[in-house]
């Protein structure tokens, strides 16, 4: 690791967490140099769900390269990009009976936040913008405003302006009515909040601490902002794909949001993408007001296709449902016999093991650490990292996965303390 560490900034993260160098992987096991497998739990940090090397989407690859298929094409029009449109169209959006128009934006996560928030801005002629405390939406500034974790923020070097944070369901302020006290700001003349364009949220807080909201919530904030005039964004770049269960991950709620962000795993393979669905009305651009140089990849238009077919061709949300039930009976048993210091919160195929109460951070870190040198990647999250993420490729095999939370469970058994017994 010595040319990583002397020529790569300081600003790499995952790495210090997982220090080895990794060489080939496949569905949902990684290998390292020296021949190691490790189980993946972490799945890209949600940019695979489809698993590492899929063989379906990499043949689609290689067919898209050897038949010299364009591989850059800007916004321009391409066989590849109309592939995708047409197949999103009648796989995800006419199911559904949703209406969205598809803008391509630069190749990431935040850079579909960025124009989602100037796009509401311009149609509302408002600048402030609500999101949720425990939110995460993007490190470039406008996106980062949006975020509520600090020492995210503390690095921008400038104030982040226009966005007001509103408390979440959850995360310790459990009992307040969110809804009514966005209510109160909105209907108070003396409040001090300027009412705004649009309410940016997450049906999942992922990097909050794996927070489930309502469907009842998500039911009452649609009404809010109908009744205020505001857009209402769902940010599904991590909980969306299926993740979950559903493509969407609000489709719980039985809500439509105004403008819906995707990324990581719409890309199919890990390639870079990112979408921004909005209501036609919405589309009020003007020819290369918002663009990128990536924002036509053809390599990850010809993925996603490959990957939303295989999605339905393999019945994978109803894999997901199978597979997550297996997870929350078996974490629900694990927290059980710790008399509930710890926590368990999630859906489908993404779920959180809160340690808050069972040591903290620094048990979270020792579990974490201690799962990687058993052979399982495991990401942190959440208020002082004590949530542990349980995030594996959606079509991990049933006896992987259950192999993976049995090494959760001996290890927490051995990290924890003796009063733990481990479940299987």
């Amino acid at each position: 690791m010595e040319m990583f560490e002397k020529h790569e900034s300081n600003v790499r993260s995952y790495c210090r967490s997982f220090p080895v160098v990794f060489r080939t992987a496949k569905n949902a096991v990684i290998q390292d140099e020296a021949g190691r497998s490790y189980i993946d739990f972490f799945a890209g940090a949600g940019a695979l769900n489809y698993g590492h090397n899929n063989d379906f989407i990499k043949n689609r690859l290689l067919a898209h390269l050897q038949e010299d298929y364009v591989t850059h094409g800007l916004d321009m029009y391409t066989t590849v990009k109309r592939e995708f449109i047409k197949t999103f169209a009648d796989l995800v959006l006419n199911p559904r009976n949703l209406d969205y128009k598809l803008q391509f934006c630069s190749p990431t996560g935040t850079n579909a936040v960025e124009a989602a928030l100037k796009l509401a801005r311009r149609v509302k002629g408002r600048t402030n913008i609500f999101a949720f405390m425990g939110g995460f939406h993007g490190m470039s500034l406008g996106s980062l405003a949006a975020t509520a974790n600090l020492y995210c923020r503390q690095a921008a070097g400038i104030p982040l302006q226009g966005v007001t944070l509103m408390p979440y369901p959850a995360g310790g302020i459990d009992g307040i009515d969110t809804i009514a006290y966005m209510e109160h700001v909105l209907s108070d003349e003396n409040s001090g909040i300027e009412k705004p364009a649009a309410i940016l949220f997450e049906s999942v807080q992922a990097e909050g601490g794996v927070y489930p909201a309502p469907a009842e919530w998500m039911m009452r904030l649609r009404k809010l902002c109908d009744d205020h005039d505001i857009l209402l964004i769902c940010d599904d770049i991590q909980v969306g794909c299926g993740r979950i269960g559903p493509f969407f991950s609000f489709e719980r709620a039985g809500i439509t949001p105004d403008i819906v962000l995707l990324s990581k795993s719409i890309g199919g393979y890990g390639l870079p993408l990112a979408l921004v669905l909005l209501k036609p009305e919405l589309d009020i651009w003007k020819p290369g007001e918002h663009n990128g140089t990536f924002r036509g990849n053809q390599l990850a238009f010809t993925a996603a296709t490959a990957a939303l077919q295989f999605r339905e061709q393999t019945g994978l949300e109803q894999e997901v449902i199978r597979k997550g039930e297996i997870v929350r009976d078996y974490l629900t048993s694990m927290a059980e016999e710790l008399d509930g210091e710890v926590e368990i919160r999630g859906l489908g195929l993404f779920w959180g093991i809160d340690v808050k109460h069972a040591g903290g951070a620094e048990a979270a870190k020792r579990i974490a650490d201690q799962c990687f040198s058993n052979g399982l990647i495991m990401e942190r999250s959440g208020r002082n990292d004590t949530v542990l993420k349980v995030m594996p490729p959606l079509t991990i095999e049933s006896e992987l996965l259950m192999e993976g939370l049995q090494l959760i469970s001996k290890t927490m058994a051995e990290e924890i303390g003796s009063k733990f017994i481990s479940v299987g």
